[in-house]
């Protein structure tokens, strides 16, 4: 059973917990949207692990070179590649159908523009500098967009900002730290060749800072003042992040989040703090 979750990337569906923020913010995470949400989450789960099943087969001879890559359930041979497909075309089906019931049309589009982003990046676009940071920060904001679609919610503009820009940052922290653990060879990802710590440095903490900044305005905006303090505590947690990135993380934001139990508590006493503000 491990081989499949593997296979699935499981832990990753955290990244899908995006799709409520639109129904945490509006103050109806307690009503009939958050069944919406939920099928809308299971969805993005579903065809999340679609793509990372054609992303396990189309890179499987260069993660055999990789020191933890290897592992993955394709690339050391526990899972072979015909057994691999058929679960991912299941997953597909279902995540296409789930969506179809939650929110019909819109969120089949949504789901569409997202696989495609995302097998484009697997097969090539992932080997061209900047598109493949563009295309991983995509994820998380299309994340968001599509909880808004499924439960007809706007979503307030510096909110988006914020979430792009810290996007942004998360893509780059993550090529910055396979640099380091790939040294200068970068045999198993190509576009390692085109980017230097000091590029990538530079451009992290821009876009950090920009995200402070972005969630800071709203925050200000928002109808209760007690709202402004949230921002020193976002402050912490992203410099407690920043702090892992520097030191010995794979970059992957999963990773770096699910093996930190500060920055776990920091994460839970952030959204805790802001679900008092919102509904107490």
């Amino acid at each position: 059973m491990k081989k499949y979750l593997d296979l699935l990337r499981v832990k990753h569906y955290l990244k899908n917990i995006l799709v409520f923020t639109p129904i945490f913010f509006n103050k109806t995470l307690f009503t009939e949207r958050f069944t919406t949400a939920l099928i809308g989450f299971f969805s993005l789960c579903l065809i999340s692990s679609t793509v990372y099943i054609l992303n396990d087969i189309q890179d499987a001879p260069k993660d055999r070179l990789h020191p933890t890559k290897r592992f993955r359930p394709i690339a050391e041979g526990s899972i072979n590649i015909l057994q691999a497909r058929v679960i991912g075309g299941f997953c597909l089906f279902l995540s296409l159908t789930l969506s179809y019931l939650a929110g019909g049309v819109s969120g089949l589009l949504l789901l569409f523009i997202y696989f495609v982003l995302n097998v484009s990046y697997s097969f090539g676009l992932k080997n061209q500098p900047l598109i493949d940071v563009i295309i991983l920060a995509s994820g998380f904001i299309i994340r968001v967009i599509y909880g808004a679609a499924l439960t007809q919610i706007p979503i307030s503009g510096w909110l988006y900002l914020t979430i792009w820009t810290g996007a942004f940052y998360m893509g780059l922290g993550k090529r910055r730290n396979e640099i380091a653990r790939q040294g200068s060879t970068k045999d198993t990802r190509p576009v390692l060749r085109y980017y230097s710590y000091s590029f990538l440095d530079k451009n992290m903490y821009v876009c950090i800072a920009l995200s402070i900044v972005f969630y800071a305005m709203w925050a200000v905006e928002h109808e209760s003042v007690l709202f402004i303090w949230s921002v020193p505590i976002l402050m912490i947690l992203l410099m407690k992040y920043s702090l892992n990135i520097e030191g010995d993380s794979d970059g992957d934001p999963i990773e770096v989040i699910t093996h930190d139990k500060v920055l776990i508590l920091l994460t839970v006493a952030f959204v805790a703090y802001l679900g008092y503000i919102i509904y107490v």
